[in-house]
């Protein structure tokens, strides 16, 4: 289920969570997904990594956004994400991190599948 992956060119992990995310999420390289947060931040007058800014960038990507069901707010795991959702690709974000998920199996540059996804946007097929 846990993949160690890192689009990050330098191999840096701290402070750019979104942009892994959304890099692979969008299958985009994590150039391009920083190009285009720092555009769109810049046209919406917020900061790259800004829940709505990511989450815009999303939709506009053919994304959309779900909550997460509050059954256990505390024990849902991002592990646990994968596990009932078995296709598809996703980002789910927690209080202090962000995370793709691709048929299954969570990206990272560390094992975050012991996170509690708040919400989440799902590649919708238009």
């Amino acid at each position: 289920m846990f993949i160690r992956y890192n689009p990050n060119p330098d191999s840096k992990d701290v402070g750019d969570c979104v942009v892994r995310a959304l890099a692979i999420a969008t299958e985009h390289t994590w150039e391009y997904v920083y190009v285009g947060l720092s555009m769109l931040g810049y046209e919406m007058r917020d900061m790259p990594s800004a829940n709505r800014v990511w989450g815009e960038y999303l939709r506009r990507n053919k994304f959309k956004k779900y909550i997460v069901p509050d059954k256990c707010p505390s024990c849902y795991t991002v592990l646990d994400f994968c596990y009932d959702h078995p296709r598809g690709t996703f980002v789910l974000a927690t209080g202090s991190h962000v995370v793709a998920v691709v048929n299954g199996d969570y990206y990272d540059s560390w094992d975050s599948g012991n996170e509690v996804p708040v919400y989440y946007y799902s590649l919708e097929e238009y």
